[in-house]
């Protein structure tokens, strides 16, 4: 079977095929020319959705225990801070709703106006989350020095510290799994909303501190402590934020880069790699490839070589999805050719 008969086999699948594979080839043959293996792609992708789905449902789950076993402690003990807390602990399970949306509009196929599809959604909810966590911040802050300037006594102290470990506890197990899925994932977004569950972990150990410090006669324990996990929030909102800029402004790791060069220039028949750039979009990997090959190659030679480029860089970059090759003749390496091509293409006609 030649090119030209492989690719209108495609372009029958595409009209007659299931509604999934019809999507995912009109996606290969827009954006990824020298694609050969759908199923190979596809699936891992669709998987890790799954994967940040049922973490963000898992870890809702964990923080509702969480707020509902000190709600019982609450309801003993009849602490009005430990009722803040806890209503905090309630408000912020409830992020996993922004990243949920995300990750289900991340698995939607590409439109004619989303062309990459709608992997960014999950970027947006980064932001939403980090903007959680300056809130956050910004009111142990507020809360800590209106403390401090109208102190006020605890009662019930030793009930306030049991549910202050309970919720260090829960939001600590919430905190691991989400960061250990979303790197797996390579989702930015859910490891900024492990980071959030962690300062809700340091925020339920402030309120342990501060029944300690009551305990002891020290009214002014509470709001100095408040202050200090404050100025805690305030250094994981910056790694959050620093995380999140990255993955909206395209920044990777220099080192996948390497890698993916390494794997292009393993390739039979390329002679140099002139360029290679890639983004994420939501956790995929996408991919642009310029190489250098012969210039007496026939147009099918060089094809080959693009696609057997193609095949090998999907296999050597983690959770890349998506590659387009582009092919230049050594007799006119590089982009910077193409502009004087085309204008002497059109003196000639």
């Amino acid at each position: 079977m030649n090119d030209h008969e492989h690719r209108d086999d495609h372009r029958r699948d595409h009209d007659h095929g299931g509604r999934l594979s019809a999507l995912w080839h009109r996606l290969t043959h827009a954006v990824v020319p020298h694609s050969h293996d759908s199923r190979a792609k596809i699936d891992p992708a669709l998987e890790s959705s799954r994967d940040g789905l049922r973490a963000l449902w898992i870890s809702l789950v964990g923080l509702g225990a969480t707020a509902l076993a000190q709600a019982v402690i609450v309801v003993l003990s009849g602490s009005v801070a430990l009722l803040g807390d806890t209503l905090h602990n309630v408000a912020d399970a409830l992020t996993a709703v922004p990243l949920g949306i995300a990750f289900v509009l991340g698995r939607r196929a590409a439109t004619r106006a989303y062309t990459y599809g709608y992997g960014r959604a999950e970027d947006l909810a980064g932001i939403v989350i980090v903007v959680v966590i300056a809130a956050s911040a910004v009111a142990a802050a507020w809360t800590a020095i209106t403390r401090l300037l109208h102190p006020a006594a605890m009662t019930h102290v030793p009930w306030v510290a049991a549910a202050g470990l309970v919720g260090f506890i829960g939001n600590e197990l919430v905190a691991q799994y989400r960061i250990r899925v979303g790197r797996r994932i390579g989702s930015a977004a859910l490891i900024a909303d492990g980071l959030h569950a962690r300062t809700d972990g340091y925020t339920s150990l402030a309120v342990l501190a501060a029944a300690g410090g009551a305990a002891l006669g020290w009214r002014w324990a509470d709001p100095v402590i408040g202050l200090v996990i404050a100025v805690a929030i305030t250094f994981v909102l910056k790694d959050a934020a620093r995380e999140v800029y990255r993955r909206l402004m395209d920044a990777v790791d220099p080192a996948i880069v390497d890698q993916a060069e390494i794997a292009l220039r393993a390739v039979d028949g390329v002679q140099d790699v002139a360029a290679v750039r890639l983004r994420w979009i939501g956790h995929r990997l996408h991919a642009e490839a310029e190489l250098v090959v012969d210039a007496n190659l026939s147009l099918v030679a060089a094809h080959e070589i693009a696609a057997d480029a193609e095949h090998q860089l999907t296999h050597a970059v983690p959770r890349l999805t998506a590659a387009t090759v582009h092919t230049d003749p050594d007799s006119h390496p590089g982009g910077h050719h193409h502009t004087d091509l085309s204008h002497q293409r059109r003196q000639q006609r």
